[in-house]
């Protein structure tokens, strides 16, 4: 194994947990929303991630397979007054559970920040290993 793959394989995993991020940012940005239709109402996405492992390729890492939605179903509320409600009066927001966003939010910068200093320090080993020819 080359002494760059592990950066490629930190790399791999920082770009996997922006994806992550940005998802997450995405579902707390509409977890308020509202819709006339079941059909219409926001649901929360999340990615799917795989190892990435190929020796012909000579390549490792993670990779981002898709985003999914979640099969949570979604809220109906009575708000006869609200200009999205349907004949009946009701709304349908959207399935996304705040609290598991936070969590995975939290989750996905750490690793973001642990893969972050996997890179830094074997940046920083590579360098100090080409001083020793010094």
């Amino acid at each position: 194994m080359s002494m760059f793959k592990v950066l490629d394989i930190a790399g791999s995993a920082m770009n996997a947990q922006m994806v992550r991020l940005n998802t997450t940012a995405s579902n707390m940005a509409n977890a308020d929303s509202v819709a006339t239709t079941e059909a219409e109402a926001y649901r929360a996405k999340q990615p799917v991630f795989a190892a990435l492992l190929q020796e012909t390729a000579n390549a490792a890492g993670v990779q981002v397979t898709g985003i999914v939605e979640s099969e949570a179903p979604v809220i109906k509320r009575y708000e006869p007054g609200n200009p999205m409600a349907d004949a009946d009066g009701y709304v349908f927001g959207s399935n996304v559970n705040e609290v598991e966003e936070m969590a995975n939010m939290i989750s996905a910068s750490r690793s973001f920040q642990n893969n972050s200093e996997v890179f830094n320090t074997s940046k920083d080993l590579m360098l100090r290993t080409l001083q020793l020819g010094r």
